[in-house]
């Protein structure tokens, strides 16, 4: 979500209960499901459109709705996002080559509830640097995940995955952010992946969103492009992202969107 967007959004965060919950392990199921579904499919010589025409069949097999389709004129049941791409990639006819990784993000409707979860892939071999910066982001992901429960702030969570990034010299996007997420696509909070410790919003328990940060091989600037949507980086080098929808319980955090197939990861 881009962070100009956020600032818009209510500043009352909402608090969700056990029903929301289990909408919302519903909802991060499926959408984990199709996630799994794709992984086989990610292949040199496969185009972009095909991976998110499989992506729609999925939802429609699943008994889901795609969240994208519609929203905002976007017409994909995906965001496919390659290399340099840092987020909001259009499927089309590009054929993926030996050596790319790409994001594919998917967010879907399940009576009412949303699901939203990305992963990267691999296309045959990427190089080493490719790979290490898809480590290095799942790694930082899992560090803001862990620093989530109550009493602890937004700030602890995004200085958790900024701090594990920049030690690995890569970089946070800062122009694009996590947010709320339940019967509503994008609510408050804006969960920004860098910060200081002990700064931000206090968690509570019952409040939902995701988080979703885009590491940088190089700088974290970015571009968005003519066509309204894809975001690259400013200076052409690789970017990663890894997405869940989290639930804030009273122990920590309870992640919606996981793998039933444990399929979290490529297989670096």
């Amino acid at each position: 979500m881009n962070r100009n967007t956020a600032r818009k959004l209510a500043q009352a965060v909402p608090l969700h209960g056990p029903a929301a919950f289990e909408g919302m392990r519903r909802a991060g199921r499926v959408a984990a499901l199709i996630l799994d579904q794709i992984g086989p499919h990610v292949a040199p010589g496969v185009t972009t459109a095909e991976l998110d025409q499989r992506c729609h069949a999925a939802t429609t097999a699943l008994g889901a709705t795609s969240a994208t389709i519609g929203y905002r004129g976007y017409q994909h049941a995906s965001c496919i996002s390659l290399n340099h791409v840092v987020c909001h990639g259009i499927p089309s006819d590009r054929k993926l080559k030996d050596g790319d990784i790409l994001n594919i993000d998917v967010t879907v409707i399940v009576d009412g509830w949303h699901g939203d979860s990305s992963r990267m892939y691999f296309a045959g071999n990427p190089p080493l640097k490719a790979r290490r910066l898809c480590r290095i982001t799942f790694e930082a992901l899992w560090k803001g995940l862990n620093a989530i429960r109550p009493g602890a702030t937004l700030g602890d969570l995004g200085h958790a995955i900024q701090s594990h990034a920049e030690a690995h010299r890569c970089s946070v996007v800062r122009d694009y952010c996590g947010h709320g997420i339940g019967r509503v696509f994008h609510d408050a909070p804006s969960v920004l992946h860098y910060g200081r410790p002990g700064e931000g919003l206090v968690l509570e328990p019952g409040m939902i969103f995701t988080v979703e940060p885009m590491i940088n091989l190089g700088t974290f600037e970015t571009k968005l492009l003519g066509d309204g949507w894809t975001v690259v980086t400013k200076d052409r080098q690789l970017s990663a992202q890894f997405e869940h929808t989290i639930g804030v319980t009273d122990t920590g955090c309870e992640v919606f969107t996981l793998s039933p197939a444990g399929l979290h990861h490529p297989d670096w």
